[in-house]
């Protein structure tokens, strides 16, 4: 029989494993905003004017920012190393670095070569190279279909104001639709769940959806090679919903439980 403490640990062990980034977007045209209602504030100093390699960038408010140009991504070498806006980088977290926009803040991100988009957290500074307009998370790269080249031709949208780290965080992402929709009810893309953990070791991801009740279960990812288990506990068809049961794990003590869709 295991015992409660070692249930407890685990849920607060939760909160160092979650990425703090997260958006929501959909396919162009039809992308559903965001609605952060706990706004992070500006991250003091990220906007003053900075130098890098001889040239300056100057940071600034752009509510109208849309953009087209080139993107890359960033991965495993800078994983869990602090960003400009003071966060951790989470390759696994929909996240990515701009040169001037507000850290940290929203912006959709749409691959102009399928037509994915993904709405990411700005939380770092760069990319510095040359002709490239912003920098991707490993898995923001991959929700958009660019990870395999590396390089891509987006349109970056600015959204707003992220939400606090560990906050209401909405992610999505997905392709154009190639069809009209069928009439069957609800499609499980538009469903919302929590997660509320990330584990290399599935003994403990198991342990931890137990802990949460009969609407969490374990789901296994790959990333790099290797295998993650990821809690979810869901799903609800309402945001409003899934987000008042985000709450309750929050008050349970994984801080970091974020409110997915489409997973």
């Amino acid at each position: 029989m295991r015992a409660a403490w070692t249930r407890g640990a685990l849920i607060l062990a939760l909160t160092g494993l979650l990425g703090a980034c997260a958006g929501l977007g959909g396919a162009g045209g039809g992308s559903r905003v965001p609605v952060v209602r706990d706004p992070a504030p500006i991250v003091a100093g990220t906007m003053r004017p900075y130098q890098v390699r001889g040239r300056w960038y100057r940071p600034a408010e752009q509510p109208n920012y849309d953009e087209t140009g080139m993107a890359s991504w960033y991965g495993a070498q800078f994983n869990g190393r602090p960003t400009a806006s003071g966060e951790r980088f989470d390759m696994t977290a929909l996240s990515a670095a701009h040169k001037t926009l507000p850290l940290p803040a929203l912006v959709e991100v749409t691959n102009l070569a399928n037509g994915r988009s993904a709405v990411v957290r700005v939380n770092d500074r760069g990319p510095f190279a040359e002709n490239r307009i912003i920098d991707l998370s490993r898995a923001a790269a991959e929700e958009i279909g660019l990870l395999a080249r590396g390089v891509g031709e987006v349109r970056v949208r600015y959204i707003g104001p992220a939400p606090r780290s560990g906050g209401a965080g909405l992610q999505y992402a997905s392709s154009r639709p190639a069809e009209p929709a069928r009439s069957r009810g609800r499609d499980a893309d538009d469903r919302f769940w929590v997660q509320a953990g990330s584990f290399s070791n599935s003994d403990a991801a198991h342990l931890a959806a137990e802990s949460l009740g009969d609407r969490a279960r374990v789901s296994a990812a790959r990333v790099d090679g290797r295998r993650y288990f990821r809690v979810l506990v869901g799903p609800w068809d309402d945001a409003n919903a899934a987000e008042q049961a985000r709450q309750g794990i929050v008050a349970r003590g994984v801080r970091d439980a974020l409110l997915i869709s489409g997973r």
